[in-house]
């Protein structure tokens, strides 16, 4: 599954400014005082962050942005919002859907401008003075989004329009975004006693400092738990360019003369595939699957009293625990729901992922291995399984896979053909990282979209996993197009090498360009409302649906070719790359399962039950639900499990298997009415991209499909089911 909550650490900072993820511009906030005034104007003069940028569509000029603008611009920024909202709660003219409504959604450009922009760098291009910054920020952002939502004069005026909203003769998306404030602001405790909001403020904090100190250990130990190898005979079955790679990544982390592998953040490691040394691998395994549990970094206590606090939060708002508080607003409503859907798949896939684990078995004896099958095993001896079912050997495939093939004559023109849009470079516009590129989105007419970064390659101080994020939002009240960016965590090959990437990374990159999509594509009023600011369990509908185009017939026959030649990917190791797809399903299904499981019986604590021992809770979680196969393990461990401890997908993993159903019969569906071609994606785009959350997720469904969606599809893209009854 992909690491994509949509810039996680962007996107919770984000939402603690009241109004929205996409707050957006005043352009008159009016100083109190002629001290505020030179204040002002002096900012203004020595920090870009305070005012909008003279670049396309309001893209960051990162080439003037400097680390000790930012805590000035924050700090105005807050205080900007508080006078503008504080205005809006004490204006003595009765409550409109103007001036109360269309006020908020102009409030704090300022904080909604330095907020994206520094936690889009924390992300993505992190180093200590950001990390610092973060960490000073953390419980001021608590704060300020507390003092908003627990306003109590503000509320009465939401509530007020709200009461009368279907009487206003207001058009759906209008009365959309009442509705989505109304519900925003109870679920942040705005009914709630002075003593209970006083209460739900000191855990907002609290929250809000772990958060922070558990992505910020993260971040640390993955570059603490890379691997040193002494001698390159260890590297045994490694590409040439991998191993230089690694020696080149050791000189940087002065091992001069050694070699260093750095970790995904995923309890499995892709590099495991290759190496013929057991205790290389088994080595690997454990410094991952063991990370964050020891020393200064020890994700363990704030795990424990992350869920403690969030179950603490929930029984304060009226619930019976956190899953069910953050269930109520999502597709699934109900934590009941996700246990079942779950649950169901449970007995298919455990039966599948044993059947894989004797085959796997049977080519370890066959091989010669005199030892039981570990989880530092699978990945090795699975893919001579793989070789040897389908002919299939993955070093024969990647040549076929350079990664600016795939980008342009894959996810590119994969994009042009089914919605007519063009990617240009936009060399001229600055980049925060040599590494990331610029371009510009152009629609079927050549009118001008959007501006997007691409940052594919991995870097010391990059969080680990994949994601999209924005720089601007789209609003036609503000009138802002989107400045979207794409990230992930790609090995970049050594100077004047090409990048082959894996069959799995070029599924993800069709996949975090959907997301982009969505924002790109977004076509709506209001901010609060546009592009990917839908429930989580639909978010990864539209993204999702993209992956499969990278299997599609044309779509692969037309950026498979070879590095060095050029020649199209033979047809027949085509179709063994094509047939293999359904191949270890069973394992990362079953590894997908127990983190999401996971993830919900951490959220379906209550709040009388007291501090977890965070590895006996995980043992008693995944044997309750009859998954205990050791060779197996969870995708994520909870110290690392960014989605779920990190705040973004708490209670909220089993979004992407949800959203799964809803691409895989969307998918299907496209097939039926002729595939890949602009009447299919304008069908998509209109119905599904362009409208955000401006109507219910089922509603746009419905509309792009003319049904709610079957599970059918999905199972016979999971492999376990061959064809629909």
């Amino acid at each position: 599954m992909r690491n994509s909550f949509i810039a996680t650490s962007v996107a919770a900072a984000l939402a603690l400014s009241a109004c929205s993820d996409d707050t957006a511009v005043t352009k008159n906030t009016a100083p109190q005082s002629e001290t505020e005034v030179t204040t002002m104007v002096e900012l203004a003069q020595t920090n870009p962050l305070m005012s909008v940028s003279t670049l396309q569509y309001e893209a960051p000029n990162f080439a003037e942005i400097k680390d000790s603008q930012f805590l000035p611009a924050f700090e105005e920024g807050i205080k900007q919002q508080i006078t503008e909202v504080m205005a809006i709660a004490n204006n003595p003219a009765p409550a409109t859907f103007e001036n109360t409504f269309v006020a908020l959604e102009k409030s704090g450009e300022l904080l909604t401008r330095v907020s994206r922009i520094f936690y889009n760098l924390v992300g993505s291009n992190s180093n200590p003075q950001r990390r610092e910054i973060q960490s000073e920020l953390a419980p001021k952002m608590a704060a300020h989004s507390d003092n908003i939502n627990l306003n109590p004069q503000l509320f009465a005026r939401i509530k007020s329009v709200y009461n009368q909203r279907n009487e206003l003769k207001l058009d759906a998306e209008s009365v959309r975004l009442i509705e989505v404030y109304y519900e925003r602001f109870v679920r942040a405790g705005a009914q709630l006693t002075d003593e209970q909001k006083t209460a739900i403020r000191a855990l907002n904090e609290e929250h809000s400092t772990l958060t922070n100190q558990f992505a910020q250990n993260l971040l640390a130990e993955t570059k603490n738990i890379a691997v040193v190898v002494d001698n390159k005979a260890e590297l045994d079955g490694l590409s040439a360019s991998q191993i230089t790679a690694a020696a080149l990544a050791a000189t940087e982390a002065d091992h001069e003369g050694k070699y260093l592998l750095g970790l995904t953040n995923t309890t499995r490691q892709p590099i495991l595939s290759q190496l013929t040394n057991r205790e290389l691998r088994k080595k690997i395994w454990q410094a991952s699957a063991n990370r964050n549990q020891t020393g200064s970094t020890d994700n363990r206590p704030i795990v424990a009293r992350l869920a403690q606090l969030r179950a603490e939060r929930a029984r304060l708002l009226g619930y019976d625990s956190w899953a069910s508080y953050g269930l109520e607003s999502q597709m699934a409503k109900t934590p009941q729901a996700v246990f079942d859907m779950l649950g169901a798949m449970v007995p298919a896939v455990v039966a599948n992922t044993n059947t894989e684990a004797a085959a796997i078995s049977a080519m370890m004896k066959q091989t010669g291995a005199d030892f039981e099958l570990e989880p530092w095993d699978w990945e090795f001896y699975s893919e001579l399984v793989r070789k040897a079912r389908y002919d299939l050997d993955e070093n024969e495939v990647k040549p076929y896979f350079e990664f600016e093939r795939v980008l342009k004559d894959g996810v590119f023109y994969t994009f042009n053909r089914l919605y007519g849009v063009t990617f240009k470079p936009r060399p001229d516009l600055p980049t925060y990282h040599p590494d990331v590129k610029a371009y510009e989105l152009f629609d079927t007419d050549g009118s001008s979209l959007a501006i997007f970064y691409a940052d594919y390659f991995a870097r010391d101080g990059k969080r680990g996993g994949a994601w999209m994020s924005s720089f601007v939002g789209q609003s036609k009240l503000l009138g802002q197009k989107p400045v979207v960016v794409n990230v992930m965590n790609i090995p970049k090959a050594p100077d004047g090498e090409p990048t082959l990437v894996s069959y799995d990374n070029v599924t993800t990159m069709f996949h975090e360009l959907g997301h982009g999509l969505h924002g790109m594509f977004s076509n709506v009023n209001y901010p609060t409302l546009a592009g990917t600011s839908v429930s989580r369990d639909f978010v990864e509908f539209p993204s999702t649906f993209q992956e499969d185009w990278a299997a599609h017939p044309e779509v692969i026959a037309n950026y498979a070719k070879h590095y060095q030649t050029g020649e199209p990917i033979p047809a027949e190791l085509l179709a063994k790359v094509i047939k293999s797809r359904s191949f270890n399903q069973g394992f990362d299904t079953l590894e997908y399962l127990s983190a999401a499981l996971l993830d919900m019986e951490w959220h379906s604590l209550s709040a009388d039950e007291p501090l977890q021992d965070v590895n006996a809770f995980e043992a008693a979680a995944l044997k309750k639900h009859g998954i205990t196969l050791a060779a197996v393990p969870p995708r994520y461990k909870s110290t690392f499990f960014s989605h779920s401890m990190g705040g973004g997908y708490s209670a909220g993993y089993y979004a992407y298997m949800w959203s799964e159903i809803l691409a895989a019969d969307a998918f299907a569906y496209v097939q039926q009415q002729g595939g890949l071609k602009l009447e299919n994606g304008q069908n998509h785009r209109k119905n599904i991209l362009a409208v955000g959350n401006s109507r219910l997720p089922m509603e746009s469904y419905k509309a792009f499909r003319g049904q709610e969606p079957t599970t059918d599809a999905l199972l016979i893209r999971r492999g376990l089911k061959t064809k629909v009854d």
